[in-house]
């Protein structure tokens, strides 16, 4: 059992890998991101739907 708390014990204190600190910073940055852009991104899709609707328009 001791065996087994050191084991967590060291686990906890590598600095190793990837911290849930840095995973919520890095969807923090996405998410703001994706607010300040929102208008491009969406003429984007739009533009996108857009061409895909006159494709299949050609197509039948």
């Amino acid at each position: 059992m001791q065996e087994f708390m050191v084991r967590i014990q060291n686990r906890l204190m590598e600095e190793d890998g990837i911290n849930t600190i840095e995973v919520v910073l890095i969807l923090v940055v996405l998410v703001a991101l994706v607010l300040i852009f929102k208008n491009q991104i969406l003429g984007i899709v739009d533009l996108v739907f857009a061409e895909i609707n006159k494709s299949i328009n050609k197509i039948y």
